[in-house]
């Protein structure tokens, strides 16, 4: 392990030392390559989906890990979207002159060494790895079991590139280690590795904060609320439910519980009953949402959950600071929405709810770097210091301080 992370340090200064039009170019070539590999990721892909259905995984994990031609040219894309991204590094964040007549600049550079824990989804691979790229970072990927077949592949594909260009391989690469004893390894080697993001199950995230001796930035979990005001447009409320909670179930921007106010809940609930029937949906609801709609009741455990499935808590709160106050017990710090025509209500809302993503008369499941024009993201953090919600490219980047002077000296 130490030797692996040792050419990883090393190839960290490989990857800094090349142009952006250079990284493009790499990063235009990869995303030619995965393409061109298509048949070779979907056999690769068909025996992690023996695995999963072999071990019984969830619909949401399955859903998660297979891979068609769709999806790879998908992952393709998005390897040519961060190519076309605005160069992260290099950036004059700020610049200066102080009294001394020292010139100061502020510049964004590389972080160093990534270490990536996640699972499941094996875009995860090929997205990650670009970004990690295109910043002049070094990747050290960790993927699940589950997913071990097309990860490796992909990162074969990935790694067959930088070869032929004469670059180390390490510079994208899977830790060789994958066992529980190498993820505990890797967390702990701060001499060779700059930064771990974590992103995947509550029992991971837990088991990496609390054993990591190099800085940690978390892909915690989504347990997202969507809150019906006494002022919300009901017609606008009622799509922005359903996505939020129907589009994909599986992913850590769905909705897990719903909250409506008491003024409208006579009128919505039983629409919405109706309407998530449609879609296969299990409702569980506090003591007042069972007097308006017959489902099953909601415990508190129920509202502490993360469902990642068809499964959805309903509560009827009375106003907006009931509804705040819920999130506040309950919330995970990830995306938070209301829905509400009262500009006062709408900004009381927005200012006093504490998420890295807070929206207004908009689904919770555009949480996303491609959404907000980040292209792919390294994950969504629910850290407050370093970078917070979707990290795209330039939370990939630290900073350095620059003086230029002219024989200055301090008396």
């Amino acid at each position: 392990m130490e030797a692996f992370l040792k050419r990883a340090k090393e190839a960290a200064a490989v990857v800094s030392a090349l142009g952006p039009g250079e990284k493009n170019r790499l990063l235009l070539k990869m995303a030619d390559a995965i393409e061109g590999y298509t048949s070779r990721i979907i056999v690769e892909n068909e025996k992690d989906m023996a695995y999963a259905k072999e071990h019984n995984l969830s619909p949401a994990m399955i859903d998660r890990l297979v891979l068609d031609k769709g999806r790879i040219a998908a992952m393709a894309d998005s390897i040519r979207q961060v190519a076309a991204l605005k160069e992260p590094v290099g950036r004059v964040l700020e610049g200066w002159q102080v009294e001394s007549g020292l010139q100061i600049q502020k510049v964004s550079i590389p972080i160093g060494v990534i270490g990536i824990i996640y699972e499941s989804r094996p875009n995860v691979t090929s997205d990650t790895a670009a970004l990690c790229f295109k910043s002049s970072n070094v990747c050290v990927l960790k993927g699940g079991k589950e997913a071990q077949h097309s990860n490796q592949i992909i990162a074969d594909i990935l790694q067959e590139v930088l070869e032929m260009e004469n670059l180390p391989p390490e510079i994208i690469s899977l830790l060789p280690d994958a066992s529980r004893e190498g993820v505990a390894q890797l967390i702990k080697m701060e001499n060779y590795v700059d930064l771990i993001i974590p992103r995947g199950g509550e029992g991971l995230i837990r088991y990496v904060s609390e054993n990591a001796t190099v800085p940690v930035v978390k892909h915690d979990k989504g347990l997202c609320h969507v809150y019906i005001d006494e002022d919300a447009d009901l017609d606008k409320a009622r799509n922005i439910v359903l996505n939020a909670k129907c589009r994909r179930t599986g992913i850590c921007n769905a909705m897990e519980t719903l909250l409506v106010d008491v003024a409208v809940a006579p009128l919505v609930l039983p629409e919405y009953l109706e309407a998530f029937a449609q879609f296969g949906t299990e409702l569980r609801g506090c003591e007042r949402t069972r007097s308006y709609i017959e489902i099953a009741e909601a415990t508190d455990e129920d509202f502490d959950t993360e469902y990642l499935d068809n499964i959805l808590s309903i509560k009827v709160v009375d106003g907006v600071e009931e509804a705040i106050a819920h999130i506040a017990r309950y919330g995970s710090g990830h995306s938070e929405s209301i829905v509400t025509e009262n500009y006062t209500t709408g900004e009381r809302f927005m200012n006093a709810v504490d998420a890295a993503c807070v929206y207004i008369n908009a689904s919770t499941q555009f949480t996303d770097g491609g959404e907000f024009g980040f292209g792919a993201e390294v994950g969504i953090s629910t850290n407050k210091l370093h970078a917070r919600g979707p990290m795209g490219i330039n939370d990939l980047t630290t900073y350095k301080y620059k003086i230029y002077g002219n024989g200055q000296t301090r008396s």
